[in-house]
């Protein structure tokens, strides 16, 4: 039987040199490794650092942020999170019920602008009719609010032209 001394590689490992095939070539120290040895942790390589990137992400705004060598990832992130993150819950809150009722005597706001038709007033939902917010001032064809008699309970209010 013929030998072929020129097929295959020996592992570089210096434990093994077992002559492989089919050799694996390490990314980071580009030497040639069995299957046993070809991961960076198994043949202790000095290069795996170049192999061993972490990019840290912001746990607030989920952007990854750029870490330069030598600098602490912790401290990089804290300061993202302090000046240049998005998500921001203490400093800028929007807020949602912006729209006080102009009714004397009522603090109630809305997310929505309610206002009447007459008055040009802005008011909360209780005091949104013309009759709840005493409105003093009347379209240009005269009407006028009335509520009906026949279901003072529930506050129904009839229009009438006059």
């Amino acid at each position: 039987m013929m030998e072929f001394p020129d097929l295959g590689k020996h592992c570089s490992e210096k434990t093994c040199k077992q002559l492989d095939f089919l050799p694996l070539k390490c990314d980071a120290c580009k030497q040639d490794f069995c299957k046993d040895h070809f991961a960076c942790a198994a043949h202790r390589c000095p290069f795996a650092f170049k192999k061993d990137v972490h990019v840290p992400v912001c746990p607030l705004c989920n952007v990854p942020i750029p870490v330069k060598k030598g600098e602490i990832p912790d401290v990089v992130v804290g300061n993202h999170m302090d000046t240049d993150c998005k998500f921001q819950p203490g400093r800028s809150k929007k807020k949602i019920f912006t729209y006080r009722c102009s009714k004397e005597g009522c603090k109630k706001k809305e997310m929505l602008q309610v206002a009447c038709d007459q008055c040009r007033g802005n008011f909360c939902i209780q005091h949104r009719h013309p009759l709840d917010h005493s409105c003093t001032r009347k379209p240009p064809h005269q009407q006028s609010w009335v509520r009906r008699d026949s279901q003072p309970r529930l506050g129904w209010l009839e229009h009438t032209v006059t």
